[in-house]
């Protein structure tokens, strides 16, 4: 039996009614792939990304560490045609005395970090409100053969070395923009993110040439809801296209898989359920890390470096890059299996786009998709309740190939809470394992397991706070929800009493709590999504 929250079977009740039957089309067809020189609607054509674009001379200068950080190369801008500089790198490169260094120097336009020098003495509320003009950009434009992806609307971008918005970032950079008054840059990057859609056939993980191979975790349906609750129903309908074909995208291929099988980011169970995973169209090293990826998979035996790389994307595609969530092991990058894990957050957020566009159909009374998409919902919940519930009493991760259970309890565990597709018994049950295994003093851990990366344990993340937050509150557990809160919050605020700065990740556990490390960069400042969740926190539980 599959158990929905209040609002979803109200829904299903009255729009079935009010259908004579389902619709049995197809999926929308035509979802445009991951196109490296998609026409924009301000005129311009995206180039490749700078390792197709630069080619040799890209794989020289990431070898070779010209810059400590992988991603500045790639956010550089060329200063002469890419062509013509790469002529005359292979021209001079075997020169005596030639220096790559020097090269790229004269070339290219390294991005030039923005320093944030807030005034004295704010208090956190009033420095996160000072902090958005200042993560503000405006880019209808971008220079020549830029990896900027132009965009029509202004956007906030989270801070130190992401210059760019990022996809899931901004749904909870949202949440403290709507809190602050600022409707204006919600409803502004919700139609960035459709005008992404429509032109590209997705919303890449940023707006990167670089990232346009694969997406983020698809919350675009829950920024579509956050607009509607203040702008009215008449939300759901203006962005239903593009919620259609942003599930067009990550279904593609579904129909025509065959028991056991996969295709891009689909997976056919052999019972016939279709549930999604994480995947990128690209299977060479990221741009961005590009030296990170080849040294992994030199340490790689009995894999095929490709096979590697499009692992490595797709835990990037995830968002959660990296985790124990995706390792054989549950502790080293080397044995990652991402495109081999059914992730139990993807699929509940795939089930809160199945509702909500049911939601959007109801809106322009089309009743026949309306119960197309419940009906894909209900077998979404299903299938979340019998391949993502983990026997030990939480809902987890899936390994497909390995026909079992990821034996792993993480912060993710609460997003079919958050959704609304958890049983209720299980739903409680899956709050008592995450108090008993996550909860800390500085907030919720991450996952269970200290790996030395930034997406496990001592970490602790704003966005996955306030999954748990909201989950829990769903399904009846405020008192759970309080601590959790509460304990980030103070966190959160410890930093900035210190240090008068909002970081991208928190310690909650171990001697100290305080900013978070791992990873393959430094802590970086800002941040988008801990605004945004720091003053939808300071409403539910005080203080400034």
């Amino acid at each position: 039996m599959v158990v929905l929250s209040k609002h979803h079977v109200g829904l299903a009740g009255t729009y079935r009614r009010a259908a004579t039957r389902a619709l049995n089309a197809l999926l929308l067809s035509g979802a445009a792939i991951c196109a490296a020189y998609a026409d924009t609607q301000v005129g311009q054509t995206l180039p490749p990304p700078p390792s197709v674009l630069y080619g040799d001379l890209f794989v020289a200068v990431q070898t070779a560490q010209i810059y400590p950080d992988q991603k500045t190369f790639v956010d550089a801008t060329p200063n002469a045609d890419p062509a013509a500089i790469v002529q005359l790198y292979e021209q001079q490169k075997n020169t005596p005395g030639f220096s790559l260094s020097a090269f790229v120097a004269q070339y290219f336009t390294p991005p030039v970090d923005q320093v944030i020098t807030p005034p004295p003495n704010q208090s956190l509320r009033e420095h996160i409100d000072w902090l958005w003009p200042a993560l503000t950009r405006t880019t209808t434009s971008v220079p020549a053969n830029s990896s900027l992806i132009p965009m029509p609307k202004s956007y906030v971008v989270p801070g130190g070395r992401f210059r760019e918005g990022y996809y899931w970032d901004t749904y909870f950079t949202m949440l403290g923009l709507q809190e602050a008054g600022r409707e204006d840059l919600v409803d502004d990057m919700l139609d960035n993110f459709a005008y992404l859609i429509d032109t590209i056939g997705h919303i890449p993980n940023g707006n990167r040439t670089y990232y346009v191979s694969r997406s983020q975790p698809p919350f675009f349906s829950y920024m579509v809801e956050l607009a509607a609750q203040k702008e009215g129903g008449r939300v759901y309908q203006k962005y239903l296209p593009q919620m259609r074909r942003e599930y067009a995208y990550w279904m593609q291929g579904a129909s025509a898989l065959a028991p056991g099988g996969a295709t891009r980011n689909v997976v056919m169970l052999p019972d016939r359920t279709v549930l999604n995973r994480y995947w990128d169209e690209s299977d060479t090293p990221r741009d961005e890390s590009y030296l990170e990826d080849v040294n992994t998979a030199k340490m790689v035996s009995g894999r095929a470096p490709n096979d590697v790389y499009r692992d490595l994307r797709a835990a990037a595609e995830s968002g959660w890059d990296f985790s124990s969530r995706w390792f054989g092991d549950n502790q080293t990058l080397t044995t990652i299996r991402t495109t081999s894990i059914i992730p139990v957050d993807l699929n509940s957020l795939m089930f809160h786009l199945e509702t909500t566009i049911a939601r959007g159909c109801g809106e322009a009374h089309d009743f026949g998709c309306v119960g197309e998409y419940v009906g894909r919902a209900a077998k979404r919940a299903l299938g979340i309740n019998k391949y993502l519930w983990n026997k030990n009493g939480y809902y987890g991760d899936y390994d497909w190939q390995l026909a079992k259970p990821r034996d792993n309890v993480s912060a993710a565990a609460l997003y079919p809470l958050f959704a609304g597709a958890a049983w209720p018994d299980r739903a409680h049950r899956t709050a008592q394992a995450v108090e008993a295994q996550l909860l800390k003093p500085g907030g919720l851990a991450t996952t269970t397991f200290t790996t030395t990366q930034q997406w496990d344990a001592p970490n602790g993340w704003a966005p996955l706070h306030w999954i748990a937050v909201q989950g829990l509150k769903r399904y009846g557990r405020a008192d759970l929800a309080q601590p959790i809160g509460t304990r980030f919050l103070a966190d959160v605020k410890n930093v900035y009493a210190t240090q008068q700065k909002l970081v991208e990740k928190y310690i909650v556990e171990g001697e100290g709590t305080g900013g978070g490390g791992g990873g393959e960069y430094p802590l970086q400042d800002g941040f988008g999504w801990t605004n945004g969740v720091t003053l939808q926190l300071l409403d539910l539980y005080g203080g400034g």
